[in-house]
């Protein structure tokens, strides 16, 4: 690493490094070796434990493994210790618990090796900022709240920088009771992250109720949500206990919240406002306690202004905003996922993947995110006729007709052609992808700003195909 920024404006202060790889504390000497900064390394973790409790730091940067050592325990009693100390977790292993619960217990924040160093030295600045801030303030008295144990969410993959984002939103919101709203195209997970929230929060232990409202006709819906008393419309023979009550001291999971008609809006608006309601059909005022997570693929915003979602309600729901990612923005958690579905689904045949099948998923656009990617790769567990799924055992399209414009006949047989009877899609993006580096001179940012894509998706596309660029 080498200093490309400065933390300047701050008196000396003391960095710890708990890391049993010794290049890494002297890495961070070498970066902060002109600024007011003290930086001691430890390589195990109880000795990181005993030089705190000897001289207090400022800033703790804390490797998750610490050879044999839990890097995530070493957190735990280091806040247990030191309630204000503030620590950032450091891994070249990121995964979405490890995230989660580095954020749930407390650290500043959860950082990926190898480092990219004016963005670390930017966390830096404002870790030491903040301690400094702190400085003035009396330490609190260790707390005594027992954490939850941590919930691991089956099918929550991904090691793209967006998702490890992500992982850190959820292990900062699931500590509070704030409402979060959820948005994102749909299959994209949603409701993994809510349970994943749920999971990693104080009401673990309670209920976890879900409901999409988009599923459920709109003059059920009410009764669904609030309950309704006997008799309160024809065929309500008994009295039925809504979500809401069922979910008392816990969380509900509001999926599709954009399809929720307006005049059951302001009941939900009551409810998140004083915990208040009343059942279908009574007249007594109950209470509930429930922690609300809401999901939708609309853009409220626009439905704000159409007046078909209420502003208010828009308002009370967004606390905290998680935006998902499309599947195709993260590609690097493509194979990722398909292998943990393809364990998943065919462990029991032991089967595999080709090499032609991985560069098949690679190449597709997922349109239906992850929930497509989940269905492709289940599809090929039941259709695939030996231990090794092929590009066709993928692709649900393989014998459907395609149909080209009529002034695309020569592009249309350059492209069979140039296929040979592979992935066609495949065939067809390289092609797209070599006549834009032609046309931008081989410049990749160009490419890109041509094809409408990031330059890192290009460059993906660029080393998948075996490409040649000239520069970005």
């Amino acid at each position: 690493m080498s200093p490309q920024a400065k933390i300047t404006g701050l008196a000396r202060q003391r960095v710890l490094v708990i890391d049993d790889d010794k290049d890494v504390a002297y890495s961070f000497q070498r970066v902060l070796a002109d600024e007011p900064v003290e930086v001691a390394g430890v390589t195990r973790g109880e000795e990181g434990l005993k030089n705190l409790r000897k001289q207090p730091a400022d800033l703790v940067l804390l490797d998750v493994r610490i050879g044999e050592e839990n890097g995530l325990e070493i957190l735990r009693q280091i806040r247990k210790e030191h309630p204000r100390q503030l620590v950032i977790v450091m891994t070249a292993h990121g995964t979405a618990q490890t995230a989660i619960e580095a954020m749930k217990h407390g650290a500043f924040d959860y950082v990926l090796k190898p480092f990219d160093v004016p963005e670390l030295l930017g966390l830096l600045r404002r870790a030491l900022q903040t301690a400094a801030s702190m400085a003035e303030l009396t330490a609190a008295p260790p707390g005594k709240r027992k954490e939850p144990d941590a919930g691991s969410v089956p099918g929550l993959i991904g090691t793209s920088a967006s998702m490890q984002k992500i992982y850190k939103l959820v292990g900062q919101v699931a500590r509070s009771d704030a409402t979060v709203l959820l948005f994102g195209e749909s299959g994209t997970g949603k409701e993994l992250i809510a349970r994943a929230i749920y999971a990693n929060s104080p009401r673990a232990a309670r209920p976890y109720v879900a409901i999409n409202c988009a599923a459920i006709p709109d003059t059920l819906l009410e009764s669904e949500l609030f309950g309704h008393e006997r008799g309160a419309f024809t065929g309500a023979l008994t009295q039925r206990i809504g979500k809401f009550e069922r979910a008392d001291g816990g969380t509900l999971f509001l999926d599709e919240i954009g399809d929720m008609p307006l005049a059951l809006q302001a009941k939900l608006l009551r409810i998140l406002q004083n915990g208040e309601f009343q059942r279908l059909g009574g007249d007594q005022t109950l209470r509930t306690q429930v922690r609300v997570i809401a999901a939708t693929n609309k853009d409220l915003t626009v439905m704000v202004k159409e007046k078909t979602f209420r502003e208010d309600l828009f308002y009370r729901l967004n606390v905290v905003m998680i935006q998902l990612p499309p599947l195709r923005e993260r590609e690097e958690d493509i194979l990722p996922l398909a292998e943990y579905f393809l364990h998943r689904d065919g462990k029991e045949r032991r089967i595999k993947l080709s090499a032609a099948a991985k560069q098949f998923l690679q190449s597709r656009r997922w349109p239906g995110n992850v929930r497509e990617l989940e269905n492709a790769v289940q599809r090929a567990v039941v259709c695939a006729t030996s231990d090794t799924i092929e590009p066709g055992d993928l692709s649900a399209e393989r014998d459907a007709k395609v149909s080209v414009p009529a002034t695309g006949e020569d592009w249309w047989s350059s492209l069979k052609s140039s296929a040979q009877g592979q992935d066609l899609l495949g065939a067809a993006e390289r092609m797209l992808v070599e006549k834009a580096l032609q046309e931008a001179g081989g410049n990749v940012q160009k490419a890109a700003e041509i094809l409408g894509v990031t330059r890192a998706a290009l460059r993906t596309r660029v080393q998948r195909y075996g490409l040649k660029s000239a520069r970005d």
